[in-house]
């Protein structure tokens, strides 16, 4: 099929097409209109992509995104210093963040355990973490890895590394989410809410 555009419009759709969620179909509606609204938000996102190539780190203690090294959180002195949350990736850091469930610190493993995928311990932050937790001496680990095969398996990974240290390790609750309906949820999750369920 021709292009019906030049080639920096076509590099512009491919290069938004990688993005998550955004398809070949949807990354073309997204180009468009970006370059119909192009001083109102192609120049902004210009200037702010190139800000973020020349400011965002990675925080040397967790592992976070941000414009300083060590990160906002890590260097917040009214966070609980002694409560480590274990996750994943960034994403998961800044989806509790956006919740305001806990004022903890933070570890970014960078992803999870993954033999068939080739991750292994090497591959995450994990020697990381056990330093940190034998150095900072937190009370509690707060395991908060997806409930997947994978995830699993890096909990009881991490959890075998520390088991000397005394640190109580604890992970996320499993179950029935916030106004869920019982009918809609499938059989691990209603599994899991009943092996899990606390008194009333």
């Amino acid at each position: 099929m021709p292009a019906a555009a030049g080639p920096e419009i076509e590099r512009l759709i491919q290069l938004l097409a990688r993005l998550p969620g955004l398809g070949p179909r949807s990354a073309r509606r997204a180009a468009l209109f970006l370059i119909k609204k192009r001083e109102m938000l192609m120049t902004p996102l210009a200037a702010a992509l190139q800000t973020a190539l020349e400011k965002i780190e990675v925080c040397r203690i967790c592992g976070n995104i941000d414009s300083q090294n060590p990160c906002t959180v890590c260097t917040d002195i009214k966070r609980d210093r002694g409560v480590i949350v274990v996750v994943a990736d960034v994403a998961d850091l800044w989806a509790l963040e956006r919740a305001g469930a806990i004022n903890a610190r933070y570890h970014v493993l960078g992803g999870t355990l993954s033999p068939l995928d080739g991750v292994g311990p090497q591959d995450l932050t994990i020697d990381a973490l056990v330093n940190r937790v034998h150095a900072e001496k937190p009370h509690e680990l707060i395991l908060a890895l997806n409930a997947t095969v994978d995830g699993q398996t890096t909990a009881h990974y991490i959890t075998d590394l520390i088991q000397d240290t005394g640190v109580k390790v604890t992970r996320l609750a499993h179950g029935v989410p916030v106004g869920g309906e019982l009918d809609y949820l499938d059989e691990g999750t209603l599994s899991a809410a009943i092996r899990q369920r606390t008194a009333f």
